[in-house]
């Protein structure tokens, strides 16, 4: 035996840009996550070429998740020519050698950062959401340790009341993006800054939804056909965006979440 032989050709990174332990930490994390819906589990967040708080959750999920044969879509807002997402896009497809789409229908994993798809996915699809801020109780609880104290008793009392003083206030609930929902009924998680519209496409959907906050460190997941429930009052029910009447300028459909384009005019 010589030195040849227990050595490899140089390699400027590993495949997938991650390393093998990085990928075999955030996979145990990921089985955690799934086998307890809605919980947080911590990881250590690996340093990749982009700045925090623009997805790199979702990147290193990614990474992790993909191989050769993987088709990737990758969506900002619902936008594939956004900076970020060709950003993300360009990216995997460089370190990982996968082919990239843009139709959801044709991709095995979707990257999406505020939006989840209009299409119903399917039960071999995987779509990974970027959060900017996991902890649902933060603006109630400020002090971290004592959230998930709060989280391990299902203490989930003054949540209830602030969005009780919301209806007080304002008549209705103010919540927009990011509304707490109970999953699986035990554990109260920030489904991403998706906007109410995008909460009730989790409930049973036959897709597995991995959610991490790569500045945060933490992952979380929602399995297929698992409740996810918005924390609603029974006498108030809960409303999505009024978006139902309107029509697209571009397309002409209806009947889904539209965005605003401001124009010159």
């Amino acid at each position: 035996m010589s030195l040849s032989t227990l050595t490899k050709p140089w390699e400027a990174m590993s495949y997938g840009f991650l390393d093998g332990s990085a990928k075999r930490e955030l996979r145990r994390k990921m089985l955690k996550s799934v086998a307890v819906p809605g919980c947080q589990m911590p990881y250590a967040s690996r340093e990749v070429p982009m700045a925090r708080g623009w997805g790199t959750g979702g990147l290193q999920v990614s990474l992790t998740l993909v191989n050769p044969q993987t088709r990737v879509k990758v969506i900002d807002q619902g936008a594939d020519d956004s900076v970020n997402a060709a950003s993300i896009r360009r990216f995997i497809a460089r370190v990982a050698g996968t082919p990239t789409t843009m139709d959801t229908l044709e991709a095995d994993l979707i990257q999406s950062r505020h939006r989840i798809p209009e299409e119903i996915l399917r039960e071999d699809q995987v779509l990974v959401l970027q959060v900017p801020n996991p902890e649902p109780l933060r603006p109630v609880q400020p002090n971290m340790s004592i959230a998930r104290q709060m989280h391990a008793d299902a203490d989930y009392g003054r949540m209830w009341l602030q969005l009780y003083e919301q209806i007080v206030r304002s008549g209705r609930v103010m919540q927009g993006a990011s509304y707490p929902s109970l999953v699986n009924g035990r554990h109260v998680m920030t489904p991403s800054p998706i906007p109410r519209w995008d909460v009730p496409k989790l409930h049973m959907a036959k897709h597995l939804t991995i959610l991490s906050a790569g500045r945060e460190k933490r992952i979380f997941a929602v399995p297929p056909f698992t409740r996810v429930e918005p924390l609603v009052f029974s006498d108030v029910p809960y409303k999505v965006e009024e978006h139902g009447d309107l029509t697209c300028n571009r397309s002409g459909t209806k009947g889904f979440f539209m965005n605003e384009i401001p124009q010159d005019d």
